[in-house]
Order: C-alpha cells, then sequence, then structure tokens
C-alpha cells in the first residue's frame, strides 16, 4: 500500500509538469487621449495690432487705363431718307463665270436675306435692296426702272430672272456697276406673286419719277443667247428659305 501510494503521488505531480499553464488575459491598448484645441490667442489689451496675427483678406481695386482712346464713329446705311414699301425673305442667285473655268457660266448663291423695295421720301425713286442674313452684306443694290421685265426661272412659279445694272460691287461709296443676269426664289408661288406686283409697281413709281433707263445706266439690250440663262437648269428649288 505504501508503494501505490507513492506511485500514484510521483504519477500526480508528473502529470502537473506536463499540462500547460493558461496564459492570463491580454489587455487591450488604450486609445490615446484627444488633444483640446487651443484656444486663440486673446487680443491685445489697448486696442494694439498683433503682429503675429494673420493679416485680413483685403480687395484689389486696380483701373487699367486704355492706351489708345477710340472714339464713337456713327455710320449710315443710306436708307434714312427712304421708306420701306415692301419685305420678304427669299435667296439671291447670279449668272456668273466659274471660278476654276472662265468660260463656263453657272448659277452662283449671292445670299439669303430680307429683299426690299426703298423710295426715296423726296425724289420718289424706288430701288431694290437685298442683305445677307447676319452679316448685312448688300447682295443686290439697283434702281427698278421700267426697262426691267421679269421671266419666270426654267418654268419656276415662284423664282424669277431678270436682267439690270447691279451695284452691289461698289466700293467705299463708289458707284461701281455691273450688268448682271440675277435670280431670286422665294418660300411658295404666294410670295414670288407678291413680289413681282411690288415689283411692277416701283417700276411704274420711277417712271413717273422720270427715270427711263437709259438715263440711268438701266438694262441695256438683252444679252446673247449662249449668255442667257434660260435654257439652262434653275438653283436647285427643294431647299425652303
Amino acid at each position: 500500500r505504501r508503494l501505490a501510494a507513492s506511485l500514484a503521488r510521483l504519477h500526480g505531480s508528473s502529470m502537473a509538469e506536463a499540462s500547460p499553464q493558461p496564459e492570463p488575459p491580454k489587455q487591450e491598448a488604450e486609445a490615446p487621449a484627444p488633444v483640446p484645441a487651443e484656444a486663440p490667442a486673446p487680443a491685445p489689451a489697448g486696442g494694439e495690432e498683433d503682429d503675429n496675427a494673420p493679416a485680413p483678406e483685403e480687395e484689389a481695386n486696380v483701373e487699367f487705363t486704355p492706351l489708345v482712346k477710340l472714339d464713337e464713329v456713327k455710320t449710315t446705311t443710306g436708307e434714312d431718307e427712304e421708306e420701306v414699301l415692301f419685305k420678304m425673305r427669299a435667296k439671291l442667285f447670279r449668272w456668273e463665270s466659274d471660278s476654276w473655268e472662265k468660260e463656263v457660266k453657272l448659277w452662283k448663291e449671292r445670299g439669303t436675306g430680307d429683299v426690299r423695295f426703298l423710295q426715296h421720301k423726296e425724289t420718289k425713286k424706288v430701288r431694290l435692296l437685298m442683305r445677307r442674313e447676319k452679316t448685312m452684306k448688300i447682295c443686290a443694290n439697283f434702281f427698278v426702272v421700267p426697262t426691267i421685265s421679269l421671266a419666270e426661272n426654267a418654268g419656276s412659279d415662284r423664282s424669277w430672272v431678270w436682267q439690270c445694272h447691279d451695284y452691289s460691287e461698289g466700293r467705299d461709296g463708289t458707284t461701281e456697276t455691273q450688268y448682271s443676269t440675277l435670280a431670286i426664289r422665294f418660300a411658295n408661288s404666294e410670295n414670288a406673286q407678291k413680289f413681282k406686283e411690288e415689283f411692277e409697281k416701283a417700276k411704274e413709281a420711277n417712271k413717273a419719277a422720270g427715270m427711263s433707263g437709259e438715263a440711268t445706266g438701266a438694262a441695256p439690250a438683252a444679252a446673247a443667247p449662249e449668255e442667257a440663262p434660260a435654257k439652262e437648269a434653275a438653283p436647285a428649288a427643294d431647299a425652303k428659305e
């Protein structure tokens, strides 16, 4: 019995030494305490300025003087003494030589804009004036003298063609003239008929004002057959003005 008790004590001590001891629980690291914000430094007593304080924002008041002073110039259109009798939007073409082949002639578009009949308040003479949209550049400018006659352009009921001395290419107030064959196209036949009626009225007004055509350098004899555009194709009629 003594021997068995001794063996039991030895066996128990060896088992205790072999079994691992549990580790103590780890303590979580404490988060660092937030650093309190520094309070703004108190303003110096007695209204004294602090040299270390940030400077307040200032608005820059800068004035730039132009090197060149331009005076306002009043421009005149030459229409101040005229009354508008008729105005309608249209597209204008001119029968002229091709830019590359001078012997070939074709219709070239002059511009789209309002065609107007203007009557001078004193002389009662009527001219046709047309300017391009946006740029306001003149694309037709001539007196509607009695010798000018309208004709249908290639059978179209909304397009007219005529020949006249056009002053639209004048430069710097000069009276440079060019004998031109012009064609005009409207959105529909009703507008084309209104234009023809006003055109005939303008011819009668200029006849009453003493304009015969020859004295003002108006349309001379008809052009040669090879120059007449009546047999050529009219400008495309699918576009709407």
